[in-house]
């Protein structure tokens, strides 16, 4: 019976120290499982932060890329803002300018108008004196030339008094070559209603002639007239 007591007590003993090695294995296979976790972690943590910075880079670089087309735009604006309002001034100086100068042309043309409305009031006074001498002349030559009308009339007379002595009718401007009926309508519609005013015209009948220096055979028309005159 005591031999097996001790049998039993040495069994005892023996499964205790296979126990620990047991707890101790097992907490050393659990350290090195958390360990490995704690690894696991970290690198995830790293790939987190370096996926993060990955994200990051190019949105801090269109951020950059952003407000460097914003800064270009707003100097881009400013100086275009710049350049327009240089023209605007450099018209407006312009248009100052100008009418300055107007200003200085109306001056000047007023003083221009007195000046002239001055030497035009002297030379009326110097040629007041004159008016009578230019009047006489002018009357003189009035009175030449109602003379030089009044004997070319008493020839037409004559001459008209000649023609009708005769059987002539002077009237009849058909009779002149190159004058038809219708030329003779537009010339009596003129007032020149007789031969003899073609043969031997005043000034003012032979003005009333050159409305008609187109027509054909109009250089002819005088010696024509002559004939019939006789």
């Amino acid at each position: 019976m005591a031999k097996s007591k001790n049998t039993k007590n040495t069994k005892s003993g023996d499964s205790r120290p296979n126990v620990d090695k047991i707890v101790k294995k097992v907490n050393k296979e659990f350290e090195k499982t958390s360990t490995q976790i704690e690894k696991l972690v970290d690198d995830a943590f790293k790939q987190l932060d370096s996926l993060q910075n990955q994200i990051q880079e190019p949105v801090r670089k269109l951020m950059k890329e952003i407000d460097e087309l914003r800064e270009r735009e707003m100097k881009r604006f400013h100086d275009e803002l710049d350049r327009r309002m240089e023209e605007f001034q450099k018209i407006q100086d312009t248009v100052m300018d100008r009418l300055g100068i107007a200003q200085r042309e109306a001056k000047r043309g007023q003083e221009a108008v007195t000046r002239s409305l001055e030497k035009e009031a002297t030379s009326t006074a110097k040629t007041a004196k004159s008016a009578g001498k230019k009047t006489a002349a002018k009357a003189k030559a009035s009175a030449s030339k109602a003379k030089t009308d009044t004997k070319a009339g008493a020839r037409k007379a004559t001459a008209t008094a000649k023609a009708a002595s005769k059987g002539n009718d002077l009237s009849d401007l058909t009779r002149i070559k190159g004058i038809g009926p219708v030329t003779a309508r537009k010339l009596q519609g003129a007032g020149i209603t007789s031969i003899n005013q073609i043969a031997n015209p005043t000034e003012a009948e032979q003005e009333k002639l050159n409305q008609f220096s187109g027509t054909k055979g109009f250089r002819s028309w005088p010696d024509e007239a002559k004939k019939l005159i006789g």
